[in-house]
């Protein structure tokens, strides 16, 4: 059976669009490349606001095994636009119109595999993630249209809705830790990822303590996090006198989110749990890297230690909800606005510590 849909919504754009594509680690051109041509239950999005993101500053300079697959690879993941074709399938219209603002998930769960079935759809076995946001536009697969794609509200800019995919991975991470109101929670590394996740944990109503090492991201916590204590971390390089000096009775914190991902602060994040305490090794270690923890800290006190990957579709939702209600207002984390083509210097700059997020535009 087919739908009937509005002329508009199928006619094909053709033509070239400018990209960054992703040749090697090092190697990412701003090029000209065939728009992509759409199939069914999939949409074609000019993007109107993207954000540079550590990860993919990472994929810059060493490339990375799941995200980029073949070469050379489009580019960038966080972003929102609008729609400029959408194609139905034989069994359902289109669920948006040509002209509709929205913002895309970078993956969406396929909910037929076991990991699906046992509510982790985070780790889906069929997770493709989408990457090509550093252009003019960008092909939605049909998953990602159906089970994670959003209409934004009428007030809510671009450049924050693209925030719903860092915020949805932070908001993942904290039911990961299951926090509960009143709880002490330490987060260590306060770049965008730890300053979204104080924001967070202060909506919790948790008490908040954000460590780091570099002055203006203590002071961007107080600021944007509404962080209740800050702690530099080039002062207690000892775990023990930092817990003497900011937890109650020297205990240790309840719960501790490592938003770093070295493994040296995976293992300090242990160390500064209270007996009973939860563990988030959130930061993402180097390939290959390892760790070593005390097994009796771990045993006898109790220690339990969890991670997180990436997002679901609930948690995406309840990212845009947020920000569409103002209850997180991402503004501060914006550095900068700039060109789509000045990709390559707005990851230099996230890299270098010049910028906390960069917004990038199509001109």
């Amino acid at each position: 059976m087919s739908h009937s849909t509005t002329p508009e919504n199928t006619h094909a754009l053709t033509g070239t669009m400018k990209a960054a594509l992703f040749y090697q680690p090092n190697d990412v051109r701003y090029e000209e490349t065939p728009i992509p041509a759409i199939g069914p239950g999939e949409l074609l999005i000019r993007v109107e606001s993207a954000l540079t993101c550590g990860t993919d500053v990472k994929c810059y300079r060493r490339g990375h095994p799941v995200l980029l697959k073949n070469f050379p690879s489009p580019f960038g993941h966080e972003f929102s636009g609008t729609v400029v074709q959408a194609q139905p399938t034989e069994a359902e219209p289109p669920r948006f119109q040509v002209g509709d603002r929205v913002v895309s998930a970078n993956s969406a769960p396929c909910y037929q595999c076991f990991y699906c079935h046992k509510g982790q759809t985070n780790l889906c076995e069929r997770l493709d993630l989408l990457n090509g946001a550093y252009a003019e536009y960008i092909r939605v697969p049909a998953q990602i249209a159906r089970h994670n794609t959003y209409r934004l509200p009428d007030h809510l800019p671009f450049e924050i809705a693209a925030f719903s995919e860092p915020l949805a991975v932070c908001l993942h991470g904290l039911a990961q830790s299951r926090i509960e109101a009143g709880d002490h929670v330490a987060v260590m590394g306060l770049g965008p990822i730890g300053q979204l996740m104080v924001r967070a944990a202060k909506l919790k109503r948790a008490k908040v303590t954000a460590m780091a090492r570099t002055p203006n991201k203590l002071a961007l916590a107080q600021q944007f996090g509404q962080a209740d204590q800050i702690v530099n971390l080039l002062e207690y390089e000892n775990p023990e006198a930092l817990r003497a000096a900011f937890t109650e009775q020297g205990r240790g914190f309840d719960v501790v989110i490592e938003a770093i991902g070295k493994p040296e602060t995976w293992e300090k994040a242990v160390a500064l749990v209270r007996k009973g305490g939860t563990v988030n090794l959130f930061g993402g270690c180097p390939g290959g890297s390892s760790v070593t923890f005390d097994t009796r800290r771990l045993h006898y006190d109790e220690i339990t230690l969890v991670s997180s990957f990436h997002h679901t579709p609930r948690h995406f939702q309840a990212a845009l909800e947020l920000l569409g209600s103002g209850q997180v207002d991402p503004r501060p984390l914006i550095s900068k606005t700039a060109s789509m083509a000045d990709f390559e210097s707005a990851l230099q700059q996230v890299e270098a510590g010049q910028a906390i997020k960069i917004a990038l535009k199509n001109q």
